[in-house]
Formats: structure tokens, C-alpha cells, sequence
């Protein structure tokens, strides 16, 4: 028989505010990891995208906030603006639709930092953000860190890379010893394990949610072959031949976001893009057009990716291909969330087919060649049979 959240041992406030946001049963990694949260233990949470590791840990997180206290009690840190914004409104809405007395601040960089100051006057019970301006003013003395009974690393694998351990690592020193620890990621690698438990108090708990969770996303994994000079002419067809109305493009290089934005224009698409160094104004404006639908195409790196949550969105095209398959996972995993379906579409240059085959024998996937003609998408027939098969 399957547990409800009630079961699960989260108070009826909560449960009553999930059903308000047509939440009716938890997950595979809700399912584990709300009653070891809910105990206090140290955990690794690993679960496919889309499948709900946010609430897993939110939940429990909520109900253990002391809302008696004006401290602040928890910190969960993001590897990009756009996730930790996102994280921040999912406690708004938690929080408003249970009827919580919880006080939320977003503490993230490119920000006006003495507005920031004064936010924390007020004493947010949870401070979500990034993990460099919260070090920033943990040595400024604006927050203190004695109070924090609870510490989140969502994107848990990125969080730990060259570019942030060191931060993220500064913050959790500057914690009481006694403070629990969470770490969730759709991928988790031996290396990032290791080195994340060495940060928990033992015993940590390892929870890997089972891929056969009934809000595993349904994505069908499609390319198709294209000399590298004639992709923007490919994904142009393709986007007319399906047709797409919105999707997010993804490339390799950070770099190159906006000469892709400016060629996929040129081609006739209306998209735009993000990148962790584009202006706050910047990467809003491009979001919102997005969201609203005035943009069929949304361009973004896989950093400036980690985390997006858009409603709607039904295909991811990789117009290049990563080296590293956990990375063609979390590009995926951005279409088909919540148990809807997704299609991954990706381009693929003659130098890049080698990846293919490795796709498919370490995430277990099937990939479909295509191929477009006259406005149709076909399946690609082997060299060897007549006449292509119409698969729409």
C-alpha cells in the first residue's frame, strides 16, 4: 500500500497547502527522504530530474523551522541564480498555501548587497542562494551561522566543483558541528560522494530513488546526423516540421550564447539566451519572454541551465553534443518533468556520432536517428532498405 504525505510523517498544514497546489502523492524520493530528513539524519539524495528531490527536502525542512525564533535556521545553497530563485518560490508558495509563519531570504550575488543587509534584519528563517555572497556576509557578521540547524546543497555534483567547493566548503565550517546536512543531485559521481560525506556526521544516509518512480520522465531521445556548418539550417526545419513553439537549446561553450542567439535570428527563430554573465535584467527579461511564449528558443550553457523549472517546456535540442553523458542526463531532464513527456532532440556532426553509442550503453537509453524531408520528420532508414518509414 502507498504512503501519503501524512504517513510520511509531515503535519497536517503542510499536507493541506501540497493538496491546495494539486499535490495529492509523493514520490519515489519523496517516499525515502522525508521521514530520514524528518529524523534528522545526514543525507545524499540522487533521483532523476523532474522527479521532485525539491519538495523532498523541503518539506521536512519547513516543518522543522522554528517559527517561535527570529534566527535564521537553515541555508540552502544553489550553483546558479536562476535555481535558487526558483527554490525561493517554492517556499513562498509552500509557505502561503500551509499557512506557515516562515520568513524566506534570497541572498545571491550581482545583487545590491546593503539592500541585502537590510533583509536580514529581519531575521529569514531560511536563507537560499549562492554560496559566495552568503560567506560574503557570514564575515561580515550580518548572519550567524550558530543558529543554523540545517544546511541544503542542491546540485550537489556542481556545487563541489573547482569553481565553488571552496565556498561551499568556507560556509558548512562556519556551522555547528551538530547541524544536518543535505545533498541531492540527478547525478551524483563516486568522486562528489566521497567528498560530501567527509562533510556529514556518520552514519550519512545514501538514497539512490529508483528509476521506475511513477514521475520518471517519459523523454524520447531523437538526433539527427548534420555537418556542423549546416546545423542552424537543420534546426530551423525542424522546428517548422514538428513544430516547436518553445524549447531550450543547449551548447558546450558559454561563450558562444549570444553569436548562437544572433545566428538562430538570422535563421528566422525568435530566441534568446542566458549566461552566468549576463546582467540579472538580462536574464530575467530573456526568462520571462520565455515563459510567456514570445520566444520559441532559449539558449543556455549547461551551467546557466542547472535548475530551470519551466512549465511547458516539451523539447531540449543539444545543437552540441557534451563529451560527459551525466551532463546529456541533466540537459534531458529539462523537458518532461513531473511525469509529462519530453522529447531530447540533438544535432549531431559527423566527429561527434562516437558519442551516440555511448549514450545509450551508460544511461540506458535508446537513441532514434531521424531525418527531414520536404517539411517530414522520418526515421532514417538504413542504407541498405528503400523508402524511408513516415514514424509522425
Amino acid at each position: 500500500m502507498e504512503k501519503n504525505f501524512e504517513q510520511l510523517g509531515l503535519l497536517a498544514p503542510l499536507t493541506q497547502g501540497l493538496v491546495k497546489a494539486g499535490i495529492n502523492e509523493p514520490t519515489n524520493i519523496q517516499l525515502e527522504v522525508i521521514p530520514e530528513a524528518l529524523s534528522g539524519k545526514d543525507i545524499v539524495g540522487q533521483s532523476p530530474t523532474g522527479t521532485g528531490k525539491t519538495l523532498a527536502y523541503l518539506l521536512p525542512l519547513l516543518q522543522k523551522i522554528d517559527t517561535g525564533k527570529r534566527e535564521t535556521q537553515a541555508f540552502i545553497l544553489a550553483p546558479t541564480h536562476e535555481l535558487a530563485i526558483q527554490i525561493q518560490r517554492q517556499i513562498e508558495l509552500l509557505s502561503n498555501n500551509s499557512g506557515l509563519a516562515i520568513n524566506a531570504a534570497l541572498i545571491i550575488g550581482d545583487v545590491n548587497i546593503m539592500r541585502q543587509i537590510d533583509k536580514l534584519k529581519e531575521k529569514p528563517h531560511i536563507i537560499t542562494g549562492s554560496s559566495g555572497r552568503i560567506l560574503e556576509l557570514v564575515k561580515k557578521k550580518k548572519i550567524n551561522t550558530q543558529t543554523i540547524k540545517t544546511i541544503v546543497l542542491d546540485e550537489v555534483d556542481r556545487l563541489l566543483d573547482d569553481n565553488n567547493k571552496d565556498n561551499v566548503k568556507a560556509v558548512i565550517k562556519t556551522t555547528q558541528k551538530d547541524r544536518q546536512l543535505m545533498a541531492f543531485s540527478a547525478t551524483v559521481s563516486q568522486p562528489v560522494l566521497s567528498e560530501v560525506q567527509e562533510l556529514m556526521n556518520n552514519p550519512a544516509k545514501i538514497i539512490l530513488a529508483q528509476t521506475t518512480d511513477d514521475s520518471q520522465p517519459a523523454i524520447e531521445h531523437i538526433y539527427f546526423l548534420s555537418d556542423r556548418r549546416d546545423k542552424f539550417e537543420v534546426l530551423r526545419k525542424i522546428v517548422h516540421a514538428i513544430p516547436i513553439d518553445r524549447a531550450l537549446v543547449f551548447i558546450n561553450r558559454s561563450d558562444d550564447v549570444e553569436l548562437t542567439v544572433d545566428k538562430l535570428n538570422y535563421h528566422g527563430l525568435t530566441a534568446a539566451g542566458i549566461h552566468g554573465s549576463f546582467s540579472k535584467e538580462d536574464r530575467k527579461k530573456a526568462m520571462e519572454g520565455f515563459r510567456k511564449g514570445k520566444l520559441q528558443l532559449l539558449v543556455a550553457s549547461d551551467l546557466a541551465a542547472r535548475g530551470l523549472d519551466i512549465p511547458g517546456v516539451d523539447f531540449v535540442i543539444n545543437l552540441d553534443l557534451p563529451e560527459d553523458p551525466a551532463v546529456y542526463l541533466h540537459r534531458a531532464g529539462r523537458t518532461g518533468r513531473a511525469g509529462k513527456s519530453g522529447t531530447a532532440i540533438s544535432l549531431v556532426a559527423p566527429r561527434e556520432a562516437v558519442l551516440i553509442a555511448q549514450y545509450e550503453k551508460l544511461l540506458k537509453v535508446t537513441m532514434q536517428v531521424k531525418q527531414i524531408s520536404h517539411g517530414k520528420i522520418f526515421a532514417k532508414r538504413p542504407a541498405n532498405k528503400p523508402g524511408p518509414t513516415n514514424t509522425r
